[in-house]
C-alpha cells in the first residue's frame, strides 16, 4: 500500500489518530502537511516524522478547521509546499461529554457541528479543484461508530458524525466523474487523550472497552492503517464507503 509521490493534508494531526496517520503516510512515501489548531503540536508531529527518517517529508500548518479562510489557506499551503494535493484527510474533531439532550447548550451543539462536520465541507470546497488537477484524488473523512450505533448522551456528536457519513456518500457520488474517491472511517472508541472527554454518568471508560467484542480499544495505529489503505491505489474501486474499524462494535 505505497503512498509514494502522493501529497496529503491531514487535519487534527498534532496528536492521536491524526498524528499516527501522518507518520504512517510519510513512512509509506507521502509528503504530508500536518494541520492542527495547536501550532506546537503540529510542529512536534513534523519533528517525529523527521526523526523517523521516512521517505516522505512533512511540514506544519496551523488552522481552525471551522474557519473558511484558514481551510483555504492550508489547502493552498499544501500545494505551494509540495506542488500538488492528492489526499485530503478531514480528521480534526472534538468530543462531547455525555449529556442529556435537554442539558446540551446551544453553543455546544453549534461548536461540535462546526468543527466535526462543517470542516469537512470546507475542506472539500477548497481541495476539490486541486484534486481535479491531480487527475483525481482522495478525500477521507473521520466519522465514528457513533454514527452507526449511538451511545447515550452524545446527541450533538452523533449528529455531527452521522452527517459526516452522509456527506461522504453525497460527495462520493458527486465527484465520481472526476475520479475523486471519498470515503469515511468509523473508529470505535480509540485509546487517545480525547476518549476520556466523552465519559460522564453511566458512560465510563470501562463501558467503552466492554462494548467491543474483540475486547480492547482501538489504537491510533489501527485507524492510521485503515486510512493508508483507503488513500492508496489498492482501494481504487472503493468510494462512498464508511469503513467500520470497530472490533465488532457495530455487529
Amino acid at each position: 500500500m505505497s503512498l509514494q509521490e502522493k501529497v496529503a493534508a491531514i487535519t487534527g494531526s498534532g496528536s492521536g489518530m491524526g498524528r499516527q496517520t501522518a507518520r504512517l503516510f510519510a513512512e509509506r512515501g507521502a509528503d504530508v502537511l500536518v494541520v492542527d489548531i495547536d501550532e506546537a503540536a503540529a510542529a512536534e508531529t513534523v519533528e517525529l516524522i523527521e526523526a523517523d527518517g521516512t521517505p516522505g517529508s512533512a511540514a506544519a500548518a496551523t488552522a481552525d478547521v471551522s474557519d473558511p479562510g484558514d481551510v483555504e489557506a492550508f489547502v493552498e499551503r499544501a500545494v505551494a509546499e509540495f506542488g500538488s494535493l492528492d489526499v485530503l484527510h478531514n480528521n480534526a474533531g472534538i468530543a462531547q461529554e455525555s449529556t442529556p439532550v435537554t442539558d446540551v447548550e446551544i453553543e455546544t451543539w453549534d461548536r461540535i457541528q462546526s468543527i466535526n462536520l462543517k470542516s469537512a465541507f470546507l475542506g472539500a470546497k477548497y481541495a476539490v479543484p486541486h484534486l481535479r488537477e491531480s487527475d483525481g484524488g482522495v478525500i477521507l473523512n473521520t466519522a465514528s461508530t457513533a454514527a452507526i450505533r449511538p451511545r447515550d448522551g452524545l446527541s450533538a456528536y452523533v449528529a455531527s458524525k452521522g452527517g459526516m457519513v452522509a456527506l461522504t456518500k453525497g460527495l462520493a457520488y458527486e465527484l465520481a466523474g472526476d475520479g475523486i474517491r471519498v470515503n469515511a472511517i468509523c473508529p470505535v472508541a480509540t485509546d487517545t487523550d480525547m476518549l476520556p472527554e466523552f465519559a460522564a454518568g453511566d458512560l465510563t471508560m470501562d463501558t467503552f472497552e466492554e462494548s467491543i467484542p474483540l475486547g480492547r480499544l482501538a489504537t491510533p495505529d489501527d485507524i492510521a492503517k485503515a486510512a493508508a489503505f483507503l488513500a492508496s491505489d489498492d482501494a481504487a474501486m472503493i468510494t462512498g464507503s464508511a469503513l467500520e474499524v470497530d472490533g465488532g462494535r457495530d455487529i
